[in-house]
């Protein structure tokens, strides 16, 4: 396996001062490899974002998933085999391995396509399913693709393709739409919820006005299932009825309690009128647990994504026994995936190795068992 060291993100917060975006040198980290300039402001900001998950404090503060306050009752006695108990699963008639996602998170550079490649790679040894970056500037830019295009690196597992709901008020239609999906090799489609974060980003969009009627009309009209998801404040059941009703084919709920862009797009300002707002929102959001238990109470069979803070294997367990159909990891995994194919191998191994032992502690042969156990309990 090759490390490929020449397409890192620079890790150390030295070669990037918080609180202003990346000059053309800074880009270039402390080795100076060019292979991490970005080749417009879309990749500029997508490598800030990345080396501000890296480096900085952009957890939400105050606010937690709400999984502490759930536990498992341990079952001396499982009546099961260990090497036996089966992860696999389906989703949207496809079938997985494992109930597990890599959560959308970058592309539109070179440094991060290459991050892209390393987890598509990851993805399809294990059996998890794959969610890309907002592939809108690839839309709009056709040399960005291949940033994007992760079907070459995993050809047998899903992959959703990611776009800005708000880009649907913004020109983006059917048509592409379906091009992201292409340009990704991808199975699905969601689109991504993110208002606070457009609020704090100096180049945010706001235009939320009658989004739900334009995403009903995409889910109606475009060849391939349409989901949405949040990024890290949450879906509430109320709303998660709305987008079911619309025809969405599956909700991401992205819940609290992890990754806060009010403060990754806090530590990108330089206005500080913008930066001292944002810090007021670090505790904003619904708490990843909340979200799924809410959603699943409102609709028994829709198509979930339990994901937001999810630490372990033992949080995935939490997210599939209260009603998510998968469990979605997203920053956590960043990380092993900028250091090396290994790294990021063993993180994806701990976390099935994790989830299986949970279930033969509490004496679940399967996934159906899992989900139906009375033995998740509130704290």
């Amino acid at each position: 396996m090759n490390d490929r060291p020449q397409d890192r993100v620079p890790q150390s917060s030295a070669e990037q001062p918080a609180g202003g975006p990346a000059t053309r040198q800074q880009s270039q980290g402390a080795g100076g490899h060019q292979s991490l300039l970005p080749e417009s402001r879309t990749g500029e900001r997508k490598i800030e974002h990345v080396r501000l998950c890296l480096n900085e404090d952009v957890a939400g503060s105050g606010i937690t998933t709400g999984f502490e306050h759930y536990r498992f009752r341990h079952n001396a006695l499982p009546e099961v085999d260990f090497d036996k108990i089966s992860l696999s699963t389906a989703f949207l008639g496809r079938k997985l391995r494992t109930p597990l996602l890599i959560s959308s998170m970058t592309g539109g550079s070179k440094a991060t396509g290459s991050i892209n490649a390393r987890l598509a790679e990851a993805a399809e040894r294990r059996g998890w399913a794959l969610g890309v970056g907002s592939v809108r500037a690839a839309v709009e830019r056709a040399d960005l693709a291949s940033t994007f295009y992760v079907r070459g690196n995993a050809p047998t597992i899903p992959v959703i393709a990611n776009v800005g709901a708000v880009q649907l008020s913004l020109g983006f239609g059917v048509e592409e739409c379906r091009r992201a999906v292409e340009i990704a090799g991808a199975d699905w489609l969601v689109l991504h919820l993110n208002g606070l974060q457009e609020v704090f980003q100096p180049e945010g969009d706001t235009g939320f006005a009658s989004l739900l009627k334009r995403i009903e009309a995409l889910c109606r009209t475009l060849e391939v299932p349409v989901g949405v998801k949040e990024v890290g404040w949450g879906i509430d059941g109320e709303t998660a009825l709305r987008l079911y009703e619309a025809g969405v084919a599956f909700i991401d709920v992205a819940g609290a309690g992890g990754t806060s862009w009010s403060q990754v797009e806090k530590f990108r300002s330089i206005d500080p009128v913008r930066r001292a707002a944002a810090e007021a929102f670090a505790d904003w959001g619904i708490p990843t647990a909340e979200c799924i238990a809410e959603v699943r109470a409102i609709s028994a069979d829709g198509p979930l994504i339990g994901s937001g803070g999810l630490k372990h294997g033992v949080d995935a367990a939490k997210a599939l026994a209260l009603g998510a159909d998968l469990a979605g990891f997203g920053r956590g995994l960043l990380g092993p995936a900028v250091s090396s194919e290994e790294a990021l191998d063993q993180a994806l191994a701990q976390v099935e190795l994790e989830l299986q032992t949970v279930m033969f502690g509490i004496g679940a042969q399967d996934l159906a068992a899992l989900r139906g156990t009375p033995r998740l309990i509130r704290r």
